[in-house]
C-alpha cells in the first residue's frame, strides 16, 4: 500500500490494546482505538470526537464488551453499505463453538482465540497484519480517489 494502513482496534481491555499497538509498532500502521461497541460505531460513522478519523482498512474486534458487544457491532457493520467491505477479525478469549458459529453467521472475516502469552499474541497480530494489510488485496477506502475523483463506493 502506498499510504499508511488504518486499523481500528475495538477492545475494552487496555492491556490487550497496548499489546496490539506494540505488535504493530514496527509496521506502517495507524491504529485507532474504541473501548466499546458504541464508541466503535461512532468512530466508523465519523461522529464526534472521531470526525477527523480515516475509515479503517481492517477492524480487530473484541467479542465481549460493555454497552454494545462485538456481535452487535459486527452485525451493524455488515449491514451498512459503507462499512461492510472492511474486513473484521474477531479476537476473543472465548473458544466456544457457539460463539465461533455466531460470528461467522454475522459475516466476520476471521475468528481468532487470543493467546495468553505476550509473544504468541504479538505473533498472531503480526500475522493478521501481514495477511490483511500486505498480502490480501483490499478495496479502496471511500476517502480515496479513483482517477482524481472521490470514490463514493
Amino acid at each position: 500500500m502506498s499510504r499508511p494502513s488504518q486499523v481500528l482496534v475495538v477492545e475494552d481491555n487496555p492491556g490487550d490494546v497496548r499489546l496490539v499497538q506494540e505488535a504493530l509498532r514496527p509496521y506502517e500502521v495507524q491504529v485507532g482505538v474504541a473501548v466499546d461497541g458504541i464508541e466503535a460505531l461512532a468512530y466508523l460513522h465519523g461522529e464526534a470526537p472521531h470526525a477527523d478519523r480515516k475509515i479503517p482498512d481492517l477492524i480487530l474486534l473484541d467479542l465481549n464488551m460493555p454497552r454494545k458487544d462485538g456481535r452487535q457491532v459486527l452485525s451493524t457493520i455488515k449491514q451498512d453499505a459503507q462499512l461492510r467491505r472492511i474486513p473484521v477479525v474477531v479476537m476473543s478469549t472465548s473458544e466456544s463453538e457457539r460463539d465461533i458459529l455466531d460470528i461467522y453467521e454475522l459475516h466476520a472475516n476471521a475468528y481468532i482465540v487470543k493467546p495468553i502469552d505476550f509473544h504468541q499474541f504479538a505473533r498472531v497480530v503480526q500475522c493478521i497484519e501481514g495477511f490483511w494489510l500486505d498480502t490480501a488485496r483490499l478495496p479502496m477506502r471511500s476517502d480515496e480517489t479513483v482517477s482524481g475523483k472521490q470514490d463514493t463506493r
